[in-house]
């Protein structure tokens, strides 16, 4: 009997800095997996910047993915599932591209994972990007990154000259990653010089935060930001107290160099529930984000933004209709303001003027499932969309099903995804009481217009370009339409937050 499945064919060798990669074919693309953008994060490399990759001899097998980066298990569509390989060893990236020949170097997307900075992987069935590959003609790179404790608190505090310890390693890591495309991509049938970088949740912080490193400049040339939350890039004195915390959890009090770079991952994830469980006095934050280092990061992006400071490529960015919504779920609980005490809280530590102003709009509305969201997604990405220098197009993503509006999520955070990457037809869940139609024709439109950002650097569909005047948005839904400044109550009532350092 025949396979359902296509067994892979041999791809054709690529050429890389590191040395050859064979890659597979299978449904009209070449496929290059794990390969290695960097030296192993491992030993005396842990907590260290990225360094240049460490070349092999031969030619390295590209049909397997490689292990994810170390985090909990909590599911294979926002991390890494149950049964994939994890390893610090995981600076590895992954090349789509298709199978016809081009006389001409096709545009590149660089793809970013979500996942709150702490759970991902570029292995993970929902970002294979296949459909930007054949209908796009585009050559397609997800990438690892370091996560949790190993890529994203700060330790700096802790080095010393012999050995050192830096910050903002996962933001590191994407840099690293985006060299690697800028001096290996042509090999593949990309243009080095049409990058568009583009990611979700954690994945779009991490681009809203690029377009303001000074070192990633000329690295990439458009950019998309699906549910960015900006303002989730913290100062360093916050984050090395959160740094504190976390090397009291390990036990390493006595001497946290030593306790940091000899324990095992398990170990390193413990300590890491010990310090989420007791941030209950910081509500709203992330200990796991990028952070205003001096160095790599000079100062906060939403701030880069509003200077004048930030890159000024092309920019789509949006959010869902309602984000806070997800983090209700059972065991996706985050500290999202779920509760008016845990607002009122977060208020007095930031601006306590605008409580009041605040959640009076939220009054009519279930408190918890709409302010969190706002805050933490909605109004710092309005922020970006007003102060960006470059061109702008704004978005809601608005659509739901029925089984979504059942479980009184709607069109919650994460929810685009099925439509940019093409899985109405692999998520039967979703649609199992209607929709899929909807969801298909969403997702023609989405990819649509992502690709053509990535040929042309505006997006294929009549998408007027969003200002501070008319604020101009597309609501993606069942019909797609144009709003001027939606929620306008919702944004005057923020206006002027500025949240934590």
């Amino acid at each position: 009997m025949r396979s359902r499945h296509q067994v892979p064919a041999p791809g054709p060798e690529v050429k890389t800095t590191g040395g050859l990669v064979r890659g597979i074919t299978r449904r009209d693309v070449h496929a290059w997996r794990g390969i290695p953008y960097a030296a192993p994060p491992v030993g005396e490399r842990r907590f260290r910047a990225p360094q240049p990759v460490v070349p092999w001899e031969g030619v390295r097998d590209g049909s397997r993915y490689g292990p994810v980066p170390i985090q909990e298990r909590v599911g294979e569509f926002i991390g890494a599932g149950r049964t994939t390989p994890m390893d610090e060893d995981s600076l590895t990236l992954n090349v789509s591209a298709p199978t016809t020949p081009s006389t001409e170097p096709r545009p590149v997307m660089v793809w970013f994972y979500g996942g709150a900075f702490v759970v991902g992987a570029s292995s993970a069935p929902t970002y294979r990007g296949d459909d930007f590959v054949r209908r796009g003609e585009a050559v397609f790179v997800s990438v690892n990154y370091r996560l949790g404790a190993l890529g994203y608190l700060d330790f700096s505090s802790y080095g010393t000259p012999e050995r050192p310890v830096e910050s903002n390693l996962g933001l590191r890591d994407q840099i690293a990653a985006l060299e690697w495309v800028r001096d290996n991509i042509a090999a593949f049938g990309g243009d080095p010089d049409r990058v568009t970088i583009f990611g979700e949740s954690a994945g779009a912080i991490s681009v809203t935060t690029l377009l303001t490193v000074p070192s990633a400049r000329g690295l990439f040339h458009r950019a998309i930001a699906q549910s960015s939350a900006p303002g989730m890039v913290f100062g360093q004195e916050r984050a090395r107290a959160w740094a504190a915390r976390y090397v009291t959890a390990l036990g390493a009090d006595d001497d946290p160099l030593a306790g940091l770079t000899t324990a095992t991952p398990h170990q390193l994830l413990g300590a890491a529930r010990v310090l989420r469980d007791t941030l209950g006095d910081q509500p709203g934050t992330i200990p796991t984000a990028p952070v205003v280092d001096g160095d790599l990061l000079p100062e906060a992006p939403l701030a880069a933004f509003e200077a004048g400071r930030a890159a000024d490529v092309p920019l789509i960015i949006g959010t869902n209709d309602t984000e806070g919504r997800l983090f209700e779920l059972p065991r996706l609980r985050m500290d999202v303001l779920v509760s008016e005490e845990r607002a009122a809280q977060m208020f007095a530590l930031t601006q306590p003027e605008l409580r009041e102003q605040v959640l009076a709009v939220y009054g009519g509305t279930a408190f918890r499932r709409d302010l969190g969201g706002d805050y933490m997604f909605w109004y710092p990405s309005v922020r970006v969309m007003q102060a960006h220098r470059g061109p702008v197009w704004a978005y809601r993503y608005d659509l739901t099903t029925p089984v979504l509006t059942l479980m009184g999520v709607r069109a919650t955070h994460g929810m685009e995804l099925f439509g940019v990457f093409g899985l109405a037809d692999k998520a039967p869940w979703l649609t199992l009481l209607g929709g899929r139609r909807d969801l298909r024709a969403m997702q023609q439109r989405v990819q649509d217009d992502w690709i053509h950002f990535a040929h042309h650097g505006t997006p294929a569909s009549h998408w007027p370009t969003y200002d501070a005047d008319t604020r101009l948005t597309k609501i993606l839904d069942r019909a797609d339409r144009t709003e001027s400044d939606p929620r306008r109550e919702r944004r005057l009532a923020w206006q002027g937050f500025r949240g934590y350092d």
